[in-house]
């Protein structure tokens, strides 16, 4: 029961006290945010190209990032880059991390905003996760592991002596728990629904931006994790289309707001003291379920993540 009231708590949020006017000025500024071809990610790149950051766009769809490179310079008079980046293969996540390190020696915010929602259970990645975990936490580790030489470099060189890596999660973690046996295909993954997965996997980024806040904290890295709000967007593609029609009517706030408060965990210098905080919609400070806070789940779970791509 509590965390469904929880829930109605995040679903259902009081009006934005923040707004995208409130961003301060970003002019160089090096970001990446993955999975921003579409979606919340492409408004929260619109927001940071009009405030003057150098931002790269970390997504699979080289056409679609291409376009929407395109539109967002019409729209803000700035353009964004792109590089390829396949959260759901090892082996591609390394290539994409070192074409970015031979572009910038620099990196000040990373938005780790791409997920993968209630996919065909049977679909895992290229390396044989559950595609929801392997992507949404495995995945996203990987990378961040592979850019903190350059994260925190960035901190030591900055006057405020920190960078941001912002991680999107979601309310649904609020549903979720780990099962490490269910992180590979094999049988205990088979039992479990798609939805069951995929709040596990929003679980394990909590604990994921928690942990890294923890390691890294003395280091300049400011990590927070953050529910985006109830979004009209293509993350929803794999649900049933009644089901989203519904959902639009009753729950589903436009796009625009759902970058509210990763820009805000992003920019703001307000959330410069958030360090290993979760946020709800719209900015605002809240606590995750308790058991994302556990140091032990914590450990185990960095410790799983480190022996995966130990040998990649």
């Amino acid at each position: 029961m509590g965390n469904l009231v929880s829930w109605l708590g995040e679903a259902a949020p009081p009006k934005s006290t923040f707004s995208v006017d409130q961003i301060p000025d970003l002019t160089g500024k090096v970001v990446i945010v993955t999975g921003a071809n579409t979606g919340i990610g492409k408004e929260t790149v619109k927001a940071l190209l009009a405030h003057g950051a150098k931002v790269y766009i970390a997504a699979r769809n080289q056409a679609s990032s291409e376009e929407t490179i395109r539109q967002l310079k019409q729209e803000t008079g700035n353009e964004a880059f792109f590089f390829k980046l396949n959260l759901g293969n090892l082996g591609a996540i390394k290539a994409s991390a070192e074409e970015f390190l031979s572009k910038e020696t620099q990196l000040h915010i990373l938005i780790n905003n791409a997920g993968v929602m209630v996919p065909p259970v049977e679909l895992v990645t290229s390396d044989g996760y559950d595609l929801q975990f392997g992507t949404n936490v495995l995945g996203h580790y990987y990378f961040i592991k592979l850019l903190l030489p350059v994260l925190t470099s960035t901190a030591k060189a900055t006057p405020e002596g920190k960078v941001r890596v912002v991680n999107v999660a979601s309310c649904a973690h609020l549903f979720g728990k780990l099962n490490f046996n269910t992180f590979k295909d094999g049988p205990a993954r088979k039992k479990c629904t798609t939805g069951a997965l995929y709040n596990q996997s929003k679980f394990g980024n909590i604990i994921l931006a928690l942990e890294l806040a923890k390691r890294y904290g003395d280091q300049g890295i400011i990590s927070t994790a953050l529910n985006p709000g109830n979004i009209r967007s293509d993350l929803l593609r794999h649900v049933p289309s009644i089901v989203q029609q519904i959902l639009s009517v009753v729950v589903l706030y436009p796009t625009p707001q759902g970058a509210l408060t990763q820009l805000y965990a992003a920019t703001s210098p307000e959330a410069a003291s958030l360090n290993g905080k979760y946020l709800v919609p719209w900015a605002r400070v809240k606590s995750p379920r308790q058991d994302t806070q556990d140091p032990q789940l914590g450990k185990a779970l960095w410790d799983w993540l480190e022996e995966q791509v130990k040998d990649v």
